[in-house]
């Protein structure tokens, strides 16, 4: 395929960029290599909560372990391990560090199938957080040198309905995965200490991570672009002291909408606890509540977050630059509204309903916000960047999703059927707070979006 541009829109000239972008088809191979990435990293980092009550009870665990397992645990590595990742990806081929990330998450996946405590699936747990950190700051990095500003946001919302779609597959696939598990003779994984059906999805699910792995290193780095603003003067890569003083120099637009993405994170992590809350407090089963979950998500998701991309792309090509923040804020409005509610509800159905309500929020802000989040960034400090601000969104919403669900109901309300309340707290206290603020961080936002597109 050739590696010029097959549209005058994509030329340097239009975009404020400089080197040609790669043909569409192949950028859109390169996107969907990591959408399936992602897919599988968001099965991996998601499945503990699928499998939380047998695993539970197998390894004599609490509500807070669990917590930990989910949300401390990942984060410590995942969050902190992508500054220095970050600081390769401006630097180094970033088809490698994903290719090296896949296979170390997927590996240590398997591995928490196989572990015999606490200590053990918490160790298990941080290597898959160190995988995972590679992802998007590399992909981020490679999609802003795939696509033109105007033709990013579809980009970004493909590989983003990875969540969304991830989420899906994860409930079907592991609800299928555990009802094999239950009504098959395991006693050929003995050899591994493998008797138990959770066991058996954590097997499962990362395997093919390592085979994507090895595919991504046939995938060819795209040339890097440079914006018209430049935050080391034409001098290649910045320092990560450069980076820190650049955000810093505009923290307002650049840590204030950070925070807002922050929102959704914490909410979104609480997911963890969504299978116990539908079993504690309407009677469905794990197995009946990922069944549904799944197969709405399966077409919600990705049909949502597409559009959302569209509609940015749609706007920005009009020369409404400022779309992404104004998705992203009224996502996170209609998150944190829906997120407050659903738990609350007397019946199980409008329950359910509500908490896709809460699914199409999410999709609204993670198609805007790393979208809006790039618009920026210069181009020589973006994969440090991208690095802090998947940091700062993951470790806040690993801690707080994860954790504080359960230390409200196990601490606060002394009663695990009440996990209702402790699910309706966590977006009426973070998310309603950021709410509060965001309307400042717009002007500031606006004013910072003016300097790129002058």
């Amino acid at each position: 395929m050739s590696d010029t541009s097959n549209s005058d829109s994509n030329t340097p000239e239009n975009t404020g960029q400089s080197g040609a972008y790669p043909n569409s088809g192949y950028a859109w191979y390169v996107v969907v290599l990591l959408t399936i990435a992602y897919i599988f990293s968001y099965i991996d980092r998601i499945v503990l909560g699928l499998v939380l009550e047998p695993m539970k009870a197998d390894l004599g665990l609490s509500d807070t372990n669990m917590g930990l397992l989910g949300g401390a645990a990942f984060a410590i590595f995942y969050a902190t391990m992508g500054i220095p990742l970050g600081w390769l990806v401006d630097r180094k081929p970033r088809k490698l560090i994903v290719a090296m990330g896949a296979i170390l998450w997927s590996a240590a996946t398997m591995a928490t199938g196989v572990a015999r405590g606490f200590y053990q699936l918490f160790a298990a747990r941080m290597a898959v957080g160190f995988g995972e950190a590679a992802l998007s700051p590399s992909a981020m990095s490679l999609i802003s040198d795939l696509f033109a500003p105007e033709r990013r946001a579809k980009a970004i919302a493909f590989y983003s309905m990875a969540l969304g779609v991830g989420s899906a597959i994860a409930y079907l696939v592991v609800g299928a995965i555990l009802t094999y598990a239950e009504n098959a003779d395991l006693s050929y994984l003995s050899f591994l200490g493998v008797d138990k059906p959770w066991q058996v999805v954590f097997l499962a699910v990362g395997f093919p991570g390592i085979l994507l792995g090895l595919i991504f290193l046939t995938v060819r780095e795209p040339e890097r672009k440079q914006t018209k603003l430049s935050a080391t003067d034409g001098q290649g890569a910045a320092t990560f002291r450069q980076t820190l003083g650049y955000i810093w120099g505009h923290k307002l637009p650049l840590i204030g909408l950070t925070v807002m993405v922050s929102g959704m994170t914490a909410i979104a992590y609480t997911s963890m606890w969504l299978p116990p809350l539908f079993e504690r407090t309407w009677g469905w089963s794990a197995a009946t509540f990922s069944n549904y979950n799944g197969s709405v998500l399966l077409f919600l998701a990705p049909a949502s977050i597409l559009f959302w991309g569209w509609l940015i792309d749609h706007f920005n090509q009009k020369g409404r630059h400022d779309m992404p923040f104004v998705v992203t804020r009224a996502g996170l409005a209609v998150l944190v509204v829906s997120s407050v509610i659903f738990p609350l509800m007397p019946d199980v159905w409008a329950a359910f309903v509500i908490s896709q309500v809460a699914n199409v929020g999410f999709t609204m802000v993670t198609a805007g916000g790393i979208t809006a989040m790039l618009a920026i960034l210069p181009s020589e400090l973006r994969g440090q960047a991208v690095a802090l601000y998947y940091m700062f969104i993951s470790m806040t919403g690993l801690l707080i999703g994860p954790s504080v669900v359960p230390l409200f109901t196990d601490y606060v309300f002394r009663d695990e059927s009440l996990i209702r309340y402790s699910m309706s707290l966590v977006p009426l206290l973070y998310g309603g707070t950021i709410l509060l603020f965001s309307g400042i961080v717009g002007r500031a936002y606006r004013e910072e979006l003016a300097r790129f597109n002058d």
